[in-house]
């Protein structure tokens, strides 16, 4: 069994057989998942592209490259 101290800041790191198996690298992130009251299992944060589908609405009409910069340069103006 492989284990891990966790220091005065609540920092851990994990184990290089872990970090291997679950293909992390440094910048990598990670979710604690409850699988039950206790126990978490340690998942890799990695979504496809795929994922996002669906998560905004498709707009009523076509909107042009040209709207689109528009748009961006008129919220750009508001920020500043």
């Amino acid at each position: 069994m492989t284990t891990a101290t966790i220091t005065s800041k609540g920092q851990v790191t994990i184990p290089a057989p872990v970090r291997i198996a679950l293909g992390l690298e440094s910048g990598s992130r990670i979710e604690f998942v409850e699988i039950e009251t206790g126990k978490f299992a340690i998942i890799p944060a990695t979504n496809s592209i795929k994922d996002l589908k669906g998560m905004l609405r498709k707009p009523d009409s076509p909107v042009s490259i040209n709207d689109m910069s528009l748009a961006i340069a008129k919220q750009g103006a508001k920020a500043r």
